[in-house]
């Protein structure tokens, strides 16, 4: 039975991308990743299966970040169709290997050693070969989004002609782009984000990233890591998007702070030891209502205060945009533990600016 099934597995991970593609429509590529909602087919960004085998693990092993939930393509074949045992998993993973597969042409072998497409090692090229955002499309995008003083301590940078590709079957691109580093809590960097600019002008709807279908994508290893702006001590601000951690250390730029880049990777960052208190910056939607549940209660088990800090519209970002910054300083006030307000939110830093 073991073998069957890992001979089974094998045959199946050769073809993970169209087991995704049938047992899991509701997914789309993303990378070398499928990414849906659950193993059951829901629509969403939870779940992520590996396409292709890497220095992560072989293809074909999924992990669902919302629930911690993880197995191979086998597991997904019976949770999908709803079957009792592993019998049954079997019998339909051998119905599926013999349906007529659509020939994918093979991607030509590079000529030279590469580090893998979207891993760490990559990832660390990539932010070793860009350079400081002063002066570039990047500082002009950030002020264009109201952040007219960018206090990030080096973990953004910029590269001029950085790679884009919509999918598998389509022409590279190239764009300039801003890259955050991603680190773990010792500071090692282990992966990088990428939001692609338009370098021609600032088109209100897409808000100066590039007109291209997915402008934010991220490399590496991500789970449980961080883009970080400042060093912690015993208070930190947590939040999904950089834009927004970046609005919020324009108000307070010597808290610690530190953008998780997803919901989902948002519940799931891990929290430095000697922590005291965790502000969690909140998107006004559904997702946010569910980090903000999830992220409070590990921070309370952990026995650290958490505190929400809430938007009057869809994020902190929309809010200094539209209402400014002294309305949004004004809100942070009143959110702020007062003895934060004296330590971050003091006279020399209103001089300041």
């Amino acid at each position: 039975m073991a073998s069957d099934a890992s001979e089974l597995a094998r045959r199946l991970a050769r073809e993970a991308e169209a087991v995704c593609r049938y047992y899991l429509s509701n997914g789309k590529r993303a990378g070398r990743y499928w990414v849906v909602g659950d193993v059951h087919n829901t629509p969403g960004r939870s779940m992520f299966v590996r396409l292709q085998e890497s220095p992560k693990g072989p293809a074909g092993k999924w992990t669902d970040a919302a629930t911690g939930e993880h197995g191979d393509l086998l597991d997904i074949i019976r949770h999908c169709r709803d079957l009792r045992d592993f019998g049954e998993a079997a019998e339909e993973a051998r119905r599926f290997l013999k349906l007529p597969r659509i020939e994918q042409q093979e991607a030509p072998k590079p000529v030279r050693s590469v580090a893998p497409a979207g891993s760490q090692e990559s990832a660390r090229r990539l932010i070793a070969i860009s350079s400081p955002i002063e002066g570039t499309v990047v500082d002009t995008y950030l002020k264009r989004r109201g952040i007219a003083r960018i206090h990030h301590g080096g973990s953004l940078r910029f590269h001029p002609r950085c790679y884009y590709r919509p999918d598998e079957h389509s022409p590279t691109e190239i764009w300039p782009a801003m890259i955050a580093c991603v680190t773990d809590l010792e500071g090692r960097v282990t992966g990088a984000h990428r939001t692609w600019l338009d370098p021609d002008g600032f088109d209100r709807t897409r808000l100066g990233k590039a007109p291209v279908h997915t402008p934010r994508r991220a490399m590496g290893h991500l789970l449980g890591n961080a883009v970080r702006f400042g060093v912690v001590d015993d208070v930190l601000a947590a939040g999904e998007g950089i834009e927004t951690i970046l609005s919020l250390c324009y108000v307070l730029p010597t808290m610690p702070m530190a953008a998780a880049l997803s919901a989902n990777h948002l519940t799931a960052m891990l929290l430095p030891s000697g922590l005291r208190r965790l502000y969690i910056v909140r998107d006004a939607d559904a997702a946010g209502d569910a980090v903000q549940a999830t992220l409070t209660q590990r921070a309370e088990d952990a026995g650290i205060e958490a505190i929400t800090l809430s938007p009057r519209l869809g994020d902190l970002n929309e809010d200094l945009r539209i209402f400014g910054l002294e309305t949004l300083r004004a809100a942070l006030r009143l959110q702020l533990v007062p003895e934060d307000v004296v330590r971050f939110l003091h006279p020399s830093t209103l001089a300041a600016e």
